[in-house]
């Protein structure tokens, strides 16, 4: 299996594995099911064992149950792991209703955070999105309040805008930025992606499969009871074009000899040494091919041809990666 190489997150950051591991779907976040716990833990530690130490989890994955879950994969083994973890989301029964980024509310998630991980220092903590609420500059200011009392090592901001983001690292330098990116989701290539780059941040991509779309396992229509039912993205006739769409990765990577799942990965992976792919995983059996598609090449022509297929807008219909 393959051994992942590691990066620096950031203008002169830590060192990470290039490609993450997403922790969330191995809890109840949205209303569903909780996976197996033995499993979900056996995964994290199999991750551990291959190189991935980017572990990212949130405080309302689960009501706390994601951070709990992390907490007991990594006990003995802190030194093997890069702990992320995104504040600020309050979910009630199933639902996100809404965000608190208080200062004094952003020191009290921290601390019910280390208790839960069992860890004296989170590596990488961020606001899981900002909504002007409260200024830029005293979220991130607490933040850096906390990297002073030795709470955090390095700060991160997630699903943000350019401005946004330029202000947050004007108050304390960001090491990371986390956000949706996908052939399918390219909007951010325009302003913040570049800002990004120029401020020397590092990118940790996640959603790589647009929410599944880019799978070539999704089938119109989608069931009843599928959260993704929300989305006009996937929605009657948009969901069919959409999917016509995705043949051409199915294509090109049947005549590569992967699935397009690791091609949607590959093509992340490939667009620089600074944006790190985060894939989420709750069983043991998925972590060998999406460490294979870390090894995969993409020739000039291909990643041109998937770039003029999937080009920005192409895909019909909105999620809520397009805000």
């Amino acid at each position: 299996m393959t051994t992942i190489t590691k990066i620096a997150l950031g203008k002169n950051g830590p060192l990470v594995s290039k490609l993450g591991l997403g922790c969330m779907r191995m809890s109840s976040t949205w209303g569903g099911p909780i996976t197996d716990e033995n499993e979900s833990i056996a995964t994290i530690q199999m991750a551990l064992d291959n190189g991935i130490n980017f572990l990212n989890t949130g405080d309302f994955y689960g009501a706390g149950h994601n951070e709990l879950l992390v907490g007991k994969a990594i006990k003995n083994r802190r030194e093997d792991a890069f702990i992320s973890v995104k504040f600020g989301a309050i979910f009630y029964n199933g639902q996100l209703i809404g965000l608190d980024l208080r200062p004094v509310a952003i020191k009290n998630f921290i601390n019910y955070s280390l208790v839960r991980l069992g860890i004296d220092t989170i590596d990488l903590y961020q606001p899981c999105r900002l909504d002007n609420s409260v200024p830029v500059e005293d979220v991130i200011g607490t933040i850096a309040d906390l990297i002073k009392e030795g709470k955090v090592r390095h700060l991160g901001v997630s699903e943000i805008t350019a401005e946004q983001l330029r202000k947050a690292h004007s108050v304390h330098p960001v090491s990371a930025l986390e956000i949706g990116y996908s052939l399918a989701d390219r909007q951010i290539e325009k302003d913040l992606l570049p800002t990004a780059k120029e401020l020397g941040i590092g990118v940790v991509a996640f959603a790589n499969t647009a929410e599944g779309l880019l799978t070539g396992e999704l089938k119109a229509p989608l069931q009843n009871n599928d959260y993704r039912n929300h989305f006009s993205r996937f929605q009657g006739e948009n969901l069919i074009k959409n999917l016509e769409k995705v043949e051409v990765l199915k294509t090109m990577a049947k005549e590569k000899g992967y699935s397009p799942t690791q091609l949607a990965i590959a093509w992340v992976n490939a667009q620089g040494e600074h944006i790190m792919p985060l894939v989420s995983m709750s069983r043991r059996s998925r972590l060998p091919e999406n460490l294979q598609a870390m090894d995969i090449a993409l020739t000039d022509d291909e990643i041109h041809t998937l770039n003029s297929h999937f080009s920005v807008g192409a895909m019909l219909g909105s999620t809520y990666l397009q805000r």
